[in-house]
């Protein structure tokens, strides 16, 4: 039950990927991203604080509530601002294998410098693969950028900045768990996005249509509010290594989703990065001792 609940959120934020894309295509990006966490965050609150579905909701003292904004809102805002503009300038599914990878870069982040020759060894090969998938990908824009590049550079910049979110995160998590956590760091990046938003769309304007309308709609309450609950829900019966190993459908989730709903091409770039991404992410996250046992692997 707790798979299947993974792989509906994959599924779901592959939609939710696509669905950003398209939209950035008639909205400015940050009034997309603003508007969608702000609701998003104040209705998965709302589901933390009056039901128990996804664990208790803790109080907060106003030492934690300040830092919820700087340590919390403010990288996720970050992060989705050079999201969604990366989402504005280059494929869907270039933006998605650049976010898969981070993983990669958060295990660098961590372990740097420390550790066993084993763990040295597994960490830079890992990073190694990765970063093999990010040039595959990469190489024929920096050739040809056909005005992708600036996308291609803010879909890396955004893995960067969605690792030091992670690691953000994982600094207030002692203070505030699982779903509160994301839920108070959702809505306080929308609040800080929204001044920017505001300027945007006196700039370029706000069109509509029904379309547009249900899009932003499915992306906060599907690829926010359920995604998250679905995510959180199986992080509180299973170790994180093995919720987050099902991170890696998320680029082929999007892929499909922009495929089939965009028309984006399915390219053989995009299989060959995958496959280095996904390998990379792998050898650095499995723990290969108790998989293959001491005699095949030492510890790390």
């Amino acid at each position: 039950m707790l798979a299947a609940g993974l792989v509906g959120a994959v599924f779901l934020w592959g939609g939710n990927n696509a669905g950003v894309k398209y939209l950035v295509t008639f909205w400015p990006p940050i009034w997309v991203g603003g508007t969608r966490f702000l609701c998003a965050g104040l209705l998965l609150l709302a589901v933390v604080s009056w039901t128990r579905w996804l664990g208790p909701a803790p109080r907060l003292d106003r030492s934690v509530r300040r830092r919820l904004w700087w340590q919390g809102g403010l990288p996720l805002a970050a992060y989705i601002m050079a999201f969604n503009y990366a989402l504005h300038f280059t494929a869907a599914s270039h933006v998605a294998l650049y976010l898969g990878a981070s993983p990669v870069w958060a295990l660098l982040w961590e372990g740097r410098g420390t550790g066993s020759r084993v763990a040295l060894l597994k960490r830079y090969a890992a990073a190694l693969l990765a970063f093999s998938g990010v040039m595959v990908l990469f190489w024929p824009v920096l050739l040809d950028s056909q005005g992708r590049l600036p996308g291609e550079l803010l879909g890396l910049l955004g893995s960067g900045l969605w690792t030091w979110y992670g690691r953000q995160c994982r600094a207030l998590s002692g203070d505030v768990a699982g779903a509160s956590l994301t839920a108070h760091t959702m809505w306080r990046a929308g609040v800080l996005l929204l001044p920017f938003g505001l300027l945007e769309i006196s700039r370029d304007g706000l069109p509509w249509s029904a379309m547009i309308g249900g899009v932003q709609l499915y992306c906060t309450v599907a690829g926010g509010v359920v995604a998250f609950a679905l995510w959180n829900r199986a992080l509180r019966h299973w170790q994180t290594s093995e919720v987050y190993l099902f991170t890696n459908l998320i680029p082929l989730s999007t892929m499909l989703w922009a495929h089939l709903t965009l028309g984006e091409p399915i390219t053989r770039d995009f299989w060959t990065a995958m496959v280095l991404i996904v390998a990379g992410v792998l050898l650095g996250q499995a723990d290969w001792q108790r998989l293959l046992g001491k005699r095949w692997w030492p510890a790390d």
